[in-house]
């Protein structure tokens, strides 16, 4: 069978922390990738749920970033982690 490179740009960290993900699966990123091309393939979709996370809205990254400068600053209200 015929082969061919594929090529993908990737933040240098995301890959480097792929390829020891891989490593620790005992397969090479090539491996990890041709698997999810094959599940694409035959399964005619994204073999995952592809959504937005609401934690990463414009509205909760600002009232994040506002709590932590009020702790930084002295005026947060700081709790106890609840357990069940």
């Amino acid at each position: 069978m015929a082969q061919t490179t594929v090529s993908i740009r990737m933040d240098d960290t995301l890959k480097k922390n792929m390829e020891e993900t891989c490593s620790e699966l005992g397969m090479t990123m090539t491996t990890a990738f041709i698997m999810y091309a094959k599940k694409v393939t035959r399964e005619r979709r994204i073999p995952f749920e592809v959504s937005i996370d609401p934690f990463y809205s414009d509205e909760n990254m600002k009232h994040l970033k506002k709590s932590i400068q009020n702790l930084e600053s002295g005026n947060g209200n700081a709790h106890d982690l609840i357990e069940d």
